[in-house]
C-alpha cells in the first residue's frame, strides 16, 4: 500500500499530539453563549440567477463580532411540507462557488445553504480588529492576540453553527433533517459545524483541513495550505521559544478537540497519499468522534477528487 504518513492500523488508533486546551469546554460554551445572543438580522434577497424547478437567494446573516455573512441558498418550489436541508462549506481560499452545482440537491427536494467563508473569495465579510500579522492565513489570524477568543476560525467555526441554526429554522426546513458536507477547508468546518450545533443529523466530511496543527508541521508538511504555520514561527517565535504556548492557543480551533462533541452520524473519505492534509491529521479529528461512523479510503489517492465519493455522499446523507 502508498505510504506517506502511518500505516493504516496505526492511523486507526491515532488521535493527535497538538495540545488540547484544558478550558477547551468552557471556551466554546462561552462563544456559543456569544453566537446564541446575537440579533443575526436574516435577509433572503431573490439571486438573478432564475431556474424553472429552484428558488435561489442570497442569504445575508450577522455573525460573532458584527460581520455581515453571505451564504446561497436554494430550495425547490412548491414545497408542501418540510423538507431536508443540506449546508456545504467550501475548501480553503474558496468560496460557494455557481448557483448550478447547488441545483443536484435542490432536484432530489432538498434545500441547500453554501456558506462563503469570511475574508476568502465570496461575499462574507472580514472585519478583522486583531493584533499581530494579517499577510497571510486565517489559522494564524489573531494567534498574536492576548485573548484566544480573537481567533479567526473561532469565528467561522460559529458562522457555521448560526447558518445552521438559522436555516433549522426556516419554515420550509424539516430541523431534524439537517445535513453538513464539504471537502478539504470544508471538511474541517463539517466537523466544526456538526460539533457546535449537536442537531446536525449526519456529516459527511472529506479530507478534513484544521486538524493536529503540530503533526502537520512535525511532518515538514507546513507547505501549501499549511504553510502560515512555518511563517509564524520564523517571524514571530524563530527559535521556537514559545511552542508550547502557541500550538496550545491553536488548539481551541483545532477539530480534533471539538470532535467529540458530534452527535450526527459521520462519513469521512481520506486519501492515504494526502499531503496537504495528511491522513493522521484526519484520523486524530476521526477518531475522537463517539457518535456513529465510518470512513472510506483510498489509498492511491491525494488531496484531489475522490471517485464516487459525491455519490456516497447524496446517498448517505438523502438515505433513511
Amino acid at each position: 500500500m502508498p505510504l506517506v504518513d502511518m500505516p493504516l492500523e496505526k492511523l486507526k488508533e491515532y488521535r493527535g499530539i497538538n495540545p488540547c486546551p484544558s478550558d477547551i469546554d468552557e471556551y466554546w460554551d462561552m462563544a456559543l453563549l456569544e453566537m446564541n445572543n446575537l440579533a443575526p438580522d436574516v435577509s433572503l434577497v431573490p439571486a438573478k440567477f432564475k431556474v424553472p424547478a429552484a428558488e435561489c437567494f442570497d442569504l445575508y446573516f450577522t455573525g460573532v463580532k458584527g460581520a455581515r455573512i453571505h451564504a446561497k441558498f436554494v430550495r425547490p418550489k412548491a414545497i408542501a411540507n418540510p423538507v431536508p436541508a443540506v449546508l456545504e462549506f467550501h475548501g480553503y481560499s474558496g468560496s460557494a462557488g455557481d448557483w448550478a452545482h447547488l441545483l443536484t440537491y435542490a432536484g432530489q427536494g432538498c434545500c441547500i445553504a453554501a456558506m462563503d467563508c469570511r475574508g476568502q473569495a465570496g461575499g462574507s465579510e472580514d472585519v478583522g480588529g486583531v493584533k499581530g500579522t494579517t499577510l497571510r492565513g486565517h489559522i494564524i489570524r489573531g494567534l498574536g492576540s492576548d485573548d484566544p477568543h480573537d481567533l479567526l476560525f473561532r469565528h467561522i467555526f460559529l458562522d457555521t453553527a448560526q447558518l445552521a441554526k438559522i436555516v433549522m429554522d426556516f419554515p420550509e426546513v424539516d430541523e431534524k433533517r439537517v445535513f453538513a458536507k464539504g471537502g478539504s477547508q470544508g471538511g474541517g468546518l463539517t466537523i466544526a459545524c456538526a460539533a457546535l450545533e449537536p442537531r446536525i443529523r449526519k456529516a459527511a466530511p472529506m479530507y478534513p483541513f484544521l486538524s493536529d496543527y503540530r503533526r502537520v508541521w512535525q511532518m515538514d508538511l507546513a507547505v501549501n495550505a499549511y504553510e502560515e504555520l512555518k511563517k509564524f514561527f520564523r517571524n514571530f517565535d524563530p527559535r521556537h521559544e514559545r511552542e508550547e504556548e502557541i500550538f496550545t492557543k491553536l488548539g481551541y480551533v483545532d477539530i480534533k478537540n471539538i470532535a467529540k462533541r458530534i452527535k450526527a452520524e459521520v462519513l469521512m473519505a481520506t486519501g492515504l497519499m494526502d499531503t496537504i492534509c495528511p491522513p493522521s491529521t484526519q484520523f486524530a479529528a476521526y477518531n475522537r468522534i463517539v457518535s456513529p461512523k465510518n470512513v472510506v479510503i483510498y489509498p492511491d489517492f491525494g488531496h484531489e477528487r475522490l471517485p464516487d465519493f459525491d455519490d456516497m455522499t447524496m446517498a448517505f446523507l438523502l438515505g433513511a
